[in-house]
Order: structure tokens, then sequence, then C-alpha cells
């Protein structure tokens, strides 16, 4: 494509949204819009995927909900509904993507933490 095409298709980098690692806990507040009012909804949980592809940038968090559900979220990185991105814990992954997460129970599926 032409330079000019590319630049006016691209989004800005969101500065809310640090480097994000396989393996990270994380809690995602999105602004969320119910009717005509927008609200801040927090989504804690482990990065299980992260791909990297300008425009096309996304990460997928997992989280256990109620009852033993697994819940799996993708964010678009340079998304403007993204409020910000809080890194609570860093973990040692040694694979770029941690699917086998969804057939473990709650304790099987903790990281070694990175120190």
């Amino acid at each position: 494509m032409k330079a000019h095409i590319l630049e006016a298709i691209t989004q800005p980098v969101n500065p809310n949204v640090p480097e994000i690692n396989p393996g990270d806990s994380v809690v995602v507040n999105v602004r969320i819009r119910e009717g005509s009012k927008y609200r801040v909804q927090a989504f804690k949980g482990t990065v299980i995927r992260v791909r990297k592809g300008g425009n096309d940038a996304s990460f997928t968090v997992r989280r256990i909900a109620s009852h033993g559900v697994g819940v799996e979220r993708t964010f678009l990185s340079r998304s403007p509904r993204l409020e910000s991105v809080e890194i609570t814990r860093r973990a040692v992954a040694r694979r770029a993507q941690l699917y086998y997460l969804r057939n473990l129970t709650t304790k099987q599926s903790r990281l070694k933490e990175k120190r």
C-alpha cells in the first residue's frame, strides 16, 4: 500500500498500555458504554497470548469466574477503550501462548513469579 494510505488507517499507540508478556497478571480497565453513559469495568487475569502486528496487535487475558468457569477476553492494544492496563505480577513463561492453562485447575495453574 501507499505510505499515505497506511498512515491514514494506522491508529496511534495507546500510552496507557505498557509492554505486556505472556504470564503477566494484569488488571485491564475497559470503558463500557451503557445507553448514553460510560463506566469503567476492571478485568483481572493472566495474559495467555500476546500478538504483535501494528494495528492488529492484541493480547488475551484469562480469569476464573464464579463456579470455576474460565473466561477469556481479547483486547486490542491500540484501542481507545482501554483506560489503563496495570501489571500486578510478572511470571516466568517458557511458551509464547499459555493455552495449557485452560486444562489446569486453580493451584496447578499458578506460574512462578519472576524476581
